[in-house]
């Protein structure tokens, strides 16, 4: 007969197996460099988590501080991690025993017909009498249960639910970086309507100078009533323009509403330039860090770790369930001989479970497991394809942006040296209309298109620094040695 101790010794070493392979980060590509770097690049590149802070902008701080805290997405997502840890809590407490305990007391009142037979003088008589009865029942009892996790199905739940939290927090970064880039570029995209509504009014205020000058040449004879058709077409267009821009700018200032989580009333109105604007200086770093930045390549590593977690379990359940379950207590029907040793009650029970036929659905549940990994496999490696692609990308775009804005101001400042040139001479009456309006023309193509280039350069800065994660590292979520995670990842 084998001793209780050996029993118990490998009862604890079945207790600790565990099913399946445990979870082993997927081999990824990384670059040496990127691309469309410029220059050496350093093996680490910090970035300030409060990024937005290099534009010198107050307007804007205001504003990402407000997305930061006040965001619907981002409430959301905070109340999410309050869900995925409640159910870490709900999915660990079965790895503990699940005691109950209970009291309860009776009283029974009733009658009992007792029949009774006596003779007279006229034989026998049957008659029958009613007799009170009384029962009182006292309990007091516990009970305990606990199923042995021999195939370590209860601890990969926990595993699966705590790597789930993580993911959680991850998602909420990710979901916070958005929401921040979101808020920056769209009040820069205000800023830049308001630069195009700057530019369409002066440039309106000079054909309307212009057209002045024309309609006097007009009135002396040197110039005819198609001259001033023209320019007045020119002014017209111009002016049409206007209403155009000023809906784009406060529409994109309505816009900053859903995503600070504000009234539209409460929102300040696009004051500023992008011209002012401080444009700070990124350096990407080696591509081997970005992997450690971005929260949405850490999200999805985390369902990776979930769902091996998951396949464990899986596989876990065609082996037998074992249960322990025990009771104690006391019963009595008088209160005062409730604790005595006759009162006293126990049981104890082992149960063992397991499923002999089941039509193939434990077998498809765990193919349902294992497809569900190589799924979220795919989505890992695409995530970091993506992650390397989005920084290139932004380098691209910052790299030819900046090139093109400092041709712009090139052309910028050559257009509005035939402008003042062609104006002096227009008022002069030495010039002929057609070149008058071709310089206008020009300029104000020059000045609009230099608005959106210096847009989609201060557009370029912020796709960079939400490509490198804005500053976010997964120490600054969940620190290594969390408890609750401690061994998961």
């Amino acid at each position: 007969m084998m001793r209780p101790t050996i029993l118990i010794a490998g009862l604890l070493l079945l207790a600790a197996c565990q099913v399946g392979p445990p979870y082993a980060k997927p081999d990824t590509e990384v670059p040496a460099s990127y691309r469309a770097g410029e220059g050496p690049t350093k093996a680490t590149a910090e970035l300030s988590t409060a990024w937005w802070k290099g534009f010198g902008s107050p307007a804007l701080d205001g504003l990402m501080d407000d997305a930061a805290t006040r965001s619907f997405d981002v409430r959301a997502a905070i109340a999410r991690v309050a869900q995925a840890d409640a159910q870490l809590r709900v999915a660990g407490a079965a790895l503990l025993p699940q005691v109950s305990g209970a009291a309860g007391a009776s009283w029974n009142r009733g009658g009992v017909a007792t029949p009774s037979i006596s003779t007279g003088p006229n034989g026998f008589n049957l008659s029958t009498s009613e007799v009170a009865t009384e029962t009182r029942s006292y309990t007091l009892n516990g009970s305990a249960s606990y199923e042995l996790d021999f195939w370590g199905a209860i601890r990969a739940g926990q595993q699966a639910a705590a790597a789930t939290a993580l993911y959680s927090r991850f998602d909420q970064e990710t979901v916070t970086l958005t929401t921040l880039s979101d808020t920056a570029t769209t009040w820069f995209t205000a800023l830049d309507d308001q630069d195009r509504l700057v530019v369409a009014e002066r440039n309106l205020r000079d054909s309307e100078r212009i057209l002045t000058a024309i309609r006097a040449r007009r009135d002396v004879g040197t110039a005819s009533e198609l001259d001033v058709a023209e320019q007045e077409a020119l002014v017209d267009g111009i002016r049409a323009n206007i209403p155009s821009l000023r809906n784009l700018r406060d529409q994109e200032v309505a816009a900053l509403g859903v995503l600070v989580g504000r009234l539209p009333e409460d929102l300040p109105v696009a004051a500023g330039t992008l011209t002012t604007l401080k444009l700070p200086l990124v350096a990407p770093g080696l591509p081997s860090t970005l992997l450690a930045r971005r929260p949405d390549v850490a999200a999805a590593e985390a369902q990776l770790i979930s769902q091996n977690a998951n396949i464990r379990a899986a596989r876990a359940a065609f082996f037998p369930t074992v249960t322990l379950t025990g009771s104690a207590g006391w019963q009595s029907t008088a209160l005062r001989t409730l604790f005595s040793p006759q009162s006293l009650l126990f049981s104890a029970a082992a149960n063992a479970a397991q499923t002999v036929f089941d039509n193939g659905k434990l077998a498809g549940q765990y193919e349902q497991a294992k497809g569900r990994y190589d799924e979220l496999l795919a989505d890992y490696h695409k995530a970091v394809v993506q992650a390397f692609t989005d920084v290139e990308t932004a380098l691209i775009e910052w790299r030819e942006t900046s090139e093109q804005q400092a041709l712009e101001e090139e052309a910028v400042r050559t257009a509005q040296r035939a402008a003042d040139i062609s104006r002096a001479q227009v008022e002069a009456g030495t010039l002929d209309i057609v070149t008058a309006l071709q310089t206008q023309s020009t300029l104000y193509g020059d000045e609009d298109t230099l608005a959106q280039v210096r847009l989609a350069r201060v557009m370029a800065l912020v796709n960079l620094y939400k490509a490198l994660g804005g500053g976010w590292s997964a120490a600054d979520v969940v620190p290594p040695d969390a408890p609750i995670f401690n061994g998961v990842l």
